[in-house]
Parts: structure tokens; sequence; C-alpha cells
């Protein structure tokens, strides 16, 4: 199997933003994953500072010093980095917009499940288009950073991802959910780094459709 070439979406001093594809270990499991394949294709030493499954593509941030990596994740824990990704579903959501909240528990097969209490719960805010027929497009912001926090939050809107088994999500070439963009400040500088997801797969639909252009810079949004 050919080792994936990433594709590097901007350079710092202080950290790289690279692009995961969908289907890339995050770590290093059969094989090298996304964070020792990057290392051996910019030949240094880097640090992760947060991850995607293996199931999602896009954004992911590298750091490239422990120094760096410290403050990236002082950011992330006190939720100073705003992120953003994209989703389809081939089910109608229970609503078109808005809020999903409450705890996550473990279940079968390694999934999780949303439950109604509030003492440390998942919170995403999300918008949708309909995009045909039978598919909606979703773009979602996580204002926590649980396991499989975006999967659980559109199941339980009756409107699982597109090709997310796990989760009963309808049969597709790959699990669509798609880390869009990140938003954060570095150095009293804002950085904003959007990536589109591959238009020749369903994404393209989404991306073609007519109202995609007012979640083109996502931080804009009335979240």
């Amino acid at each position: 199997m050919n080792k994936p070439t990433l594709t590097v979406h901007a350079q710092h001093e202080d950290f790289y933003i690279l692009e995961k594809p969908a289907g890339l270990n995050f770590h290093s499991v059969d094989g090298p994953g996304f964070v020792v394949l990057a290392e051996q294709q910019l030949n240094e030493k880097l640090y992760a500072v947060h991850r995607l499954d293996k199931v999602t593509s896009g954004l992911i941030i590298l750091a490239r010093s422990s120094v760096a990596a410290a403050e990236f994740t002082r950011l992330f824990t006190a939720h100073q980095v705003d992120k953003f990704y994209l989703a389809l579903s081939d089910s109608k959501p229970k609503k078109k917009q808005g809020w999903v909240k409450g705890d996550m528990a473990k279940s079968r097969r390694s999934s999780f499940k949303l439950l109604k209490s509030l003492e440390n719960p998942a919170i995403t805010r999300f918008y949708s288009l309909s995009i045909a027929a039978n598919l909606r497009g979703f773009i979602l912001k996580p204002y926590s950073g649980k396991t499989h926090q975006l999967r659980v939050a559109l199941k339980s809107l009756a409107a699982p991802i597109l090709g997310d088994s796990l989760y009963g999500g309808g049969s597709a070439e790959r699990t669509y959910l798609h880390a869009y963009a990140l938003s954060f400040e570095w150095q009293n500088q804002q950085h904003l780094y959007v990536c589109k997801p591959d238009c020749t797969t369903l994404f393209g639909q989404l991306i073609e459709h007519e109202n995609f252009h007012t979640w083109q810079q996502p931080w804009q949004l009335d979240w």
C-alpha cells in the first residue's frame, strides 16, 4: 500500500495545518498513522494537540515543539479553538438547526449514546440545508470535545451521518464527516483556515448548492 502524500494547508514556525484523509488512523495501528506519516513527510518531530476519528477527513493542527503543543493544549482546554465540520445524511433531522446537548455514555460495539442528563454534557450547534430529496447537508460547531460527539449528535436527531455504519447511517463509500474550518488566536494574531471536502464525492452536491455560500466563512455564522 502506497503511503498517502498529506496536503499541507499552512506552515507556521510553531505549527502545521494539514489535511487528514478519510479512512486513515490518526495514531499508528496497523501501520503508520497520520502523525507518523506527517513526521516522515516533513522530516521533523511533531506533536498532536487534537485528533480526528479514522473515518473523518479534514483539518488537523500539529505543533512543531513541546512548548507550542502545551500552548495549544491550553487553548483547546479553554475552548479557544473554534472547529467547524461538514456532514451529510440521507435522513431528515428532527429539527433543521439548533442545539444538541446531553451527557454521553458508552454503548455497544465501541459506540456512544446521548443521555438526557446534563452533568458534563456534549454540546453541539448546527445548521442544515436540504440538498436533494434524500440528502441533507450540515455544518456543525462542537462546544466540547467528546469522542464521537458529532456522530452521536446527528444520530440523536434521527439523521445519522451517511456512511457511518456504527451509528446506523445509510450505506456509502465513506463516512461523510469532514473537519472543514479552524479559527484561533496565536501570538495576538487571528488564524482562519478552511478546507473544502473532496468535491468528487457526494460532498460536491453540498459545495455546489446555491446556499452553500453562506457557510464559506463559518466563523461569521450566528453561533
